[in-house]
């Protein structure tokens, strides 16, 4: 539980990065809802009660006092959602779960079921392969929309400030001058959300104060009789002077004015759910309700002026200062969907659901906040092309609005699906839940008579990026159940070890797999090639856990496999999705320390055996058992050996582990340091994944042609891990799937 005092300072950076884009939808929104101009003069009241309740419902009911809370340790967005219902529910598609892994300090599962129908949800959930399937695509949906809002926000926001000066300069120089600025923008993303945060917070402080101030100056110099907005029935009889069809049209750009209220569940990891309640609650609602009060007072008395509403109403002196702090603030009102798709892309890579790009993590002292150099300038490309190719705000507005409400609508099916299957609420509180997806659900269906207008660029990308995503954890699972099906027995390992060919050279052998249990195929294949081995090998299993972080001193899980004179380990490496691994060196460091820990740790366990034998004729004990602790140990009484047999001289006996068992720890310490000292290798299989030939034609495609251009042009683990090139060693292999 962080203090006060952190979660206040939380509260002012999270001004600077969450609140951006929903701060400057003041800018558009009613410039976007009366395109054709105002008719009525009562229809402000009307349109300006929408904006009132809208944001009352979406931004503070529903995110701030619901979904805020449906965080998984703190984080949001669609995969924080999603790792929590696989916690809680069988739903994972990769069978790659452990016992061990319920063990750790932040996989917190709650108690049994009580109401019965949530716990036959979660019942069809695990034994329905295609719910499976469809829970982990509806994930997808989420993040590519949030995705494509990160690539419509810097555009909209900026081209709706430098607007201003359109009518002096021309369309063409406001959509360079957006360019130019978006470039800067995307040019500062390296530093950090962190430093970000700090250095844009006062600025958007300015903003509100401006916004709200001159929001307040109009409602009292022109109508202040706009105040029965708050009346509810204002939006009755908005829809009655102008038939259902007019108004629902309008509802479009209505929603244009909670922008950005996502923002705050996918920045969540960037801050807290305290610091994000009491920004929103206490800055963000007050000022934007204010600044759309003074805009529909001004316009109720200037009506003509509703294509410049936000410029047209500020007060004479204030232009040129507002207009400046208005760029700034279309700046961080990028940021805000900027960091949270960086987030969001990360925990899709970690669970194994994006290809592999550079993660950074620009905070030591608040994990999550990231930066992915290779997706922050795609955005900067495709925000180019997006403001070169829609040039105003108006046209762009109508793409802008279904990406945003699609993720909302995606968030409150999540959400939903928490409430039965984690919080195990009662299935009638879920559906006093719904209407907030019926709302949002009501929007998208305006939004979408602007689907020829531009409204099919967010969906085309979401679909492209959704399939992107399904493709890779498709081929990912095939691929691990490849080669969970093909995996070698220890006793077939024993055999290829002892054979009289293989040497055993100095120094430490890492060699990676996706197999969490077992000997992966690619080690015979490792040594059919060089016929030689490290005198120390560690199967290193990176192991993607759906819980947000674990814990240092839990992240590694050895074991030994049999027989322990092979020197040869497991080691399965536990990460969340906001988790660092690091380069080559902080995890080499890491890696031996826990192993030294790990044998120290079982050579203690065993050493506090006691053993206590029974007096009978004859005592069988497993003959490799006593060979290993007679190398290791001393007993207290003689050991008789009579034919095959070992018996003691005495009615029973203890073993006690003395001196020898200090030297026999010291003996494996001194092997793994003196392995340490030859160096580390790391070993990669270059499994080259195939369709098998007997496989459908679809499946070649996607496996073939669509995998394999993405696993040549991203990342491979060894360029993540900055593994040197001259500690390196691949060797290929073809898997058909």
């Amino acid at each position: 539980m962080l203090g006060w005092k952190t979660t206040v300072i939380l509260a002012f950076q999270s001004i600077g990065i969450v609140y951006g884009d929903i701060g400057t939808s003041p800018l558009y929104v009613l410039s976007s809802i009366f395109t054709d101009g105002i008719h009525n003069i009562d229809d402000i009241i009307g349109v300006l009660s929408l904006i009132i309740y809208t944001i009352i419902t979406i931004p503070m009911l529903k995110y701030v006092f619901v979904v805020l809370h449906a965080n998984d340790n703190g984080n949001g967005g669609a995969f924080a959602l999603y790792s929590l219902i696989c916690r809680h529910a069988k739903v994972s598609l990769i069978p790659n779960q452990q016992p061990e892994d319920m063990e750790l300090s932040n996989y917190t599962l709650e108690t049994p079921f009580k109401p019965k129908g949530t716990k036959n949800l979660k019942q069809k959930l695990e034994n329905s392969y295609f719910a499976k399937v469809m829970l982990v695509l509806i994930t997808m949906l989420g993040t590519s929309m949030v995705i494509g809002d990160g690539i419509f926000t810097p555009s909209m926001s900026v081209l709706s400030a430098v607007s201003g000066i359109s009518t002096s300069l021309g369309e063409d120089a406001v959509v360079g001058i957006t360019i130019a600025i978006l470039i800067l923008l995307f040019g500062m993303q390296r530093f950090g959300t962190d430093k970000v945060g700090l250095s844009f917070a006062p600025i958007l402080i300015v903003w509100f104060a401006l916004i709200s101030g001159i929001g307040i100056y109009n409602l009292v110099k022109h109508d202040i009789g706009v105040l029965r907005a708050f009346n509810p029935k204002c939006i009755y009889d908005y829809f009655e002077r102008n038939g259902f069809k007019q108004a629902w049209l309008s509802l479009g750009g209505i929603f244009l004015c909670i922008t950005g209220s996502e923002a705050m569940f996918a920045d969540l990891g960037h801050f807290n759910v305290r610091a994000i309640q009491i920004s929103f609650s206490f800055v963000t609602f007050p000022a934007i309700v204010t600044a759309y009060v003074g805009q529909a007072a001004f316009l109720r008395k200037f009506p003509e002026q509703v294509s410049n509403t936000f410029y047209a109403c500020i007060p004479g002196h204030l232009y040129w200062p507002t207009f400046v702090i208005a760029i700034f603030a279309s700046i961080i009102a990028s940021q805000a969907m900027i960091s949270g798709a960086f987030s969001i892309i990360s925990q899709a890579q970690n669970l194994g659901c994006f290809p592999k790009v550079k993660v950074v993590h620009t905070s030591t002292k608040h994990r999550g906040q990231v930066y992915i150099p290779e997706i922050n300038y795609m955005f900067m490309i495709a925000c180019i092309v997006v403001s070169a190719a829609f040039k105003t705000s108006t046209r762009m507005s109508h793409a802008y609005g279904i990406a945003v409400v699609c993720d909302m609508t995606i968030t409150t099916l999540l959400v939903s699906f928490i409430m039965l299957v984690v919080w195990k609420k009662n299935i009638w509180v879920v559906v006093l839940f719904l209407p907030f997806g019926c709302i949002e659900l009501l929007y998208l269906s305006s939004q979408m008579t602007k689907f020829t207008n531009g409204g099919f660029v967010p969906l085309v990308l979401a679909f492209f990026l959704t399939t992107l995503m399904g493709i890779w954890h498709y081929v990912q699972k095939e691929r691990y159940m490849f080669e969970l099906n093909n995996k070698i027995s220890t006793e077939s390992l024993g055999k290829l070890v002892n054979k009289g060919n293989i040497n055993r050279m100095p120094g430490i052998g890492l060699l990676y797999s996706e197999l969490v249990q077992g000997i992966p195929l690619i080690f015979p294949h490792f040594i059919a090639n060089i016929s030689s081995i490290h005198s120390v090998v560690v199967f290193v299993s990176i192991k993607a856990i759906p819980i947000a972080t674990v814990a240092l001193e839990e992240r590694f899980l050895f074991r030994h496999v049999e027989p322990r004179d092979h020197k040869i380990f497991h080691c399965v490496v536990r990460h969340g999705y906001r988790d660092e691994l690091g380069d080559h060196v902080e995890f080499e460091s890491q890696l031996v320390h826990h192993l030294k820990e790990f044998i120290t740790q079982e050579l203690e366990a065993e050493a506090k055996t006691t053993t206590t034998v029974e007096q009978v004729p004859s005592i069988h004990v497993n003959e490799n058992k006593m060979a290993y602790i007679s190398q290791c140990y001393t007993t207290s009484d003689t050991l008789i050996e009579e034919g095959n047999h070992r018996t003691s001289s005495s009615s029973s006996y203890s073993i006690t582990f003395s001196s020898s068992h200090m030297e026999c720890a010291e003996k494996e310490m001194k092997f793994i340091r003196k392995a340490m000292e030859k160096g580390v290798v790391y070993m990669l299989g270059e499994a080259e994944v195939v369709a098998n030939p007997k496989s459908s034609i679809f499946n070649k495609i996607i496996v073939n042609y669509a995998y394999s251009f993405m696993r040549k042009n991203f990342r491979q683990m060894d360029k993540v891990m900055a593994i040197p090139r001259n500690r390196l060693l691949k060797v290929g292999m073809t898997y058909e799937i």
